[in-house]
C-alpha cells in the first residue's frame, strides 16, 4: 500500500446557535475561519452570502506526503486537553475532523493510530474523510 499525496485536515465545530468568541475562549485557541449566524460573508467571486448556521474551524498545516496522525497531533496540541469542555461543547454543537485524503495511485492508503483515535473519542470529535481517487490516466495506465 502507498502513501497518500497529501491530507488536509480541519476540526469543525457547527452549530445554530454557535458563538465563536465563546469556543475560542473554551478551546484556548484562535480559529482559521468562523461565524455567527447572519453574518454576511464575501466569497472569492465578491458575492455575498448570509451565514445559515455559526462555526469555528482550525486548520492543520497541509501534509505533503500525507499523515494524519501528524496533523491531529497538531491540532489537539492547539486546543485545550480539558475534557470536561469537549463534553460541554459536544452536548450542544456538532463537531468534526473533516480530512481530504489525496490519493496518487489506485492503493493508496493511510493508517490512524490508536493514539490518535482516543483523543478524538475522547473529545466526541466525529472523523468525516472525504476521498480524492488518482486521476483516471494513472487507474488506466494499472490495467
Amino acid at each position: 500500500m502507498g502513501h497518500l499525496r497529501k491530507t488536509m485536515v480541519s476540526l469543525r465545530i457547527i452549530g445554530d446557535d454557535l458563538n465563536p468568541d465563546e469556543i475560542t475562549r473554551l478551546l484556548c485557541c484562535i480559529p482559521t475561519d468562523c461565524q455567527s449566524k447572519g453574518d454576511e460573508l464575501v466569497g472569492k467571486s465578491g458575492r455575498t452570502r448570509i451565514a445559515a448556521f455559526g462555526s469555528w474551524s482550525l486548520k492543520a498545516p497541509t501534509r505533503q506526503p500525507g499523515n494524519l496522525n501528524a496533523q491531529i497531533t497538531w491540532l489537539m496540541a492547539a486546543v485545550t486537553g480539558d475534557i470536561e469542555v469537549w463534553k460541554s461543547i459536544a452536548a450542544r454543537y456538532k463537531i468534526d475532523l473533516f480530512c481530504g485524503l489525496f490519493m496518487d495511485q489506485w492503493n493508496d492508503g493511510e493508517s490512524i493510530s490508536s493514539a490518535s483515535l482516543s483523543a478524538l473519542g475522547a473529545r466526541h470529535i466525529q472523523l468525516d474523510l472525504d476521498i480524492y481517487g488518482a486521476t483516471v490516466g494513472a487507474l488506466e495506465d494499472s490495467n
